[in-house]
């Protein structure tokens, strides 16, 4: 049975949805080192923000098969050498967003009326309120960073509540911002005009203090700041100066450079700030989601299928998983045909998608193609992380091409490959929306079920040659299940499919290839 580890706190649903395929332990007081001793036994790793999966982690993970951090960041996990090692990484990127964007309007709403800096005041005796004058956030203008889920919702509050909205989000199109009522401009306009900003972003190399001196000192003296999304997106220092200095209005932070937050001179400045600690995620309802999303797309890697929010798998968004779901294993399946009767050593691998799976977003099927051509010879080295990598390292040359008008059937996959046994192509198309069937190999039409053990051979189409392969067949012990003939006409060249109970013995191949008028015979397991 598969091991997974635990070392953060996560929900007992989570634990439970684990449980019902793996041996779970929970261990959340590991140190560094005690986590890179622990972690060689385990299949999977469930974290949360505290446990750091370094490079130390991932090489020691020999077993690890998938990284699932219960949230939306991974900045705790060294993502590219996971990928490089094949080990899926996945997250949580809807399972919080309400949590986090509440957090985010709250932080705003208690900054404009001192609520925090006034509940103490009034609990230590006090009653000054000309103290705390606020300021209404009606026909404000909120600048938005980062129109992703998490933004969006808060744009969308916002909006309800009769803010004026900014946008800054070079990957959302000015459509999606008009959708959301907002206004995308540019990051320097953006500062310069908002009231109130707020940043959904991750940390990166270019977010990194985004908001540092020469940002603030365009700002209006008003604004006030919110940051409930990575720390280090705001220079601490350079925020400390400006609100110490009065160069800007206030600012509101649930996440910071280090955590948890140390000496710092942010905790100086009273009612200029509002500071949480790091809270985004932290309602019963994010705290379940996040846990059972996570969990579940673990439950899903061991057992061998695909994680919907995989941060390292191309192409594998949420939304594109919900379509492309069903094609992957086509994909992979015709992948691993293709490999094997092309043989071994592959130079180039050509993916024509054909009808309605032509247009959109398809990458998930070009990986999945890949992953089943590279199975064969790598077996469980290869996977949806890092197959494309594996055939770049191997220089395979990969083409795609798509034709929406081939409407044979609703949807179908041509995969060609050119190997060190010849060029051969292979036709796939899913029937009821599940099954798999194969329609031509080397274009003779066919129509067969890919099954475990398969013979295929290439043939004069002549009387009696059937009936010879299924004595020799016969001969060595081996059961046919089902057999098909494509031919194109009539005495020509054919190709014959057999589905086989059993693999075929070491020599019976060379004898099959002896029989009058068999051209070619190849094996293949799946």
């Amino acid at each position: 049975m598969p091991k997974v580890l635990v070392s953060d706190p996560v929900d007992q649903a989570g634990l439970d949805i684990l449980s019902q395929v793996a041996q779970v332990d929970v261990n959340t007081s590991l140190s560094p080192e005690e986590l890179v001793a622990a972690i060689g036994d385990y299949d999977a790793l469930m974290i949360r923000s505290g446990t750091k999966v370094t490079k130390a982690v991932i090489d020691a993970g020999q077993n690890l098969k998938i990284i699932g951090r219960a949230g939306v960041g991974v900045d705790n996990v060294d993502v590219p050498e996971a990928t490089r090692r094949g080990i899926v990484v996945v997250n949580s990127p809807e399972g919080n967003t309400i949590a986090a964007a509440e957090h985010a309007l709250a932080m705003m709403m208690s900054m404009s009326r001192y609520i925090p800096s006034a509940d103490r005041s009034v609990k230590s005796g006090e009653w000054k309120r000309k103290d705390f004058t606020g300021v209404e956030i009606y026909k404000k203008t909120l600048g938005v960073v980062g129109l992703g889920k998490i933004g969006s919702h808060v744009a969308t509050v916002a909006r309800a509540m009769g803010m004026k909205l900014l946008a800054y989000d070079p990957f959302i199109s000015a459509e999606r911002a008009e959708q959301l009522g907002c206004r995308l401009v540019e990051l320097d306009l953006l500062f310069r005009e908002a009231d109130y900003i707020t940043l959904h972003l991750p940390k990166t190399p270019e977010t990194t203090h985004l908001v540092n001196e020469e940002a603030l000192a365009t700002m209006k003296p008003t604004v006030r700041i919110i940051n409930c999304a990575r720390g280090g997106i705001i220079d601490e220092a350079a925020l400390a100066k400006a609100l110490r200095e009065g160069t800007i209005g206030g600012a509101a932070l649930d996440v910071y450079e280090s955590e948890p937050l140390g000496d710092s001179e942010l905790r100086e400045l009273d009612k200029a700030i509002i500071l949480t600690p790091h809270l985004g995620a932290s309602t019963e309802e994010a705290q379940v989601n996040v846990a059972i999303d996570v969990a579940e797309q673990i439950r899903d890697v061991l057992l061998g299928l695909p994680a919907r929010s995989a941060v390292n798998i191309p192409g594998l968004r949420p939304e594109v998983m919900q379509k492309l779901r069903p094609y992957l294993q086509l994909a992979e399946t015709l992948g691993n045909l293709v490999g094997q009767l092309a043989g071994g050593r592959v130079q180039e691998l050509t993916v024509r998608l054909q009808g309605d799976i032509a247009g959109g977003d398809t990458q998930p099927i070009m990986v999945a193609a890949l992953k089943g051509l590279l199975s064969h010879a790598l077996q469980e080295r290869v996977n949806y992380v890092n197959a494309s990598i594996e055939a770049k390292e191997r220089g395979i040359h990969v083409i795609e091409t798509r034709d929406a008008d081939i409407r044979d059937y609703t949807g179908s996959l041509n995969l060609s490959a050119k190997g060190s046994l010849g060029e051969h192509s292979v036709t796939g198309v899913l029937l009821g929306g599940s099954e798999i069937r194969v329609t031509d190999i080397d274009e003779f039409p066919i129509n067969v079920p890919p099954t475990q053990h398969m013979l295929f051979t290439l043939h004069r189409d002549m009387p009696g040659i059937i009936g010879k392969i299924g004595s020799l067949l016969g001969s060595f012990n081996v059961n046919i299940a089902s057999m098909q003939v494509g031919r194109k006409i009539v005495r020509g060249d054919a190709v014959m499919a057999l589905s086989l109970d059993d693999p075929l013995p070491e020599g019976i191949l060379d004898e099959i290839l002896k029989v009058p008028g068999i051209r070619d015979a190849y094996t293949v397991n799946l």
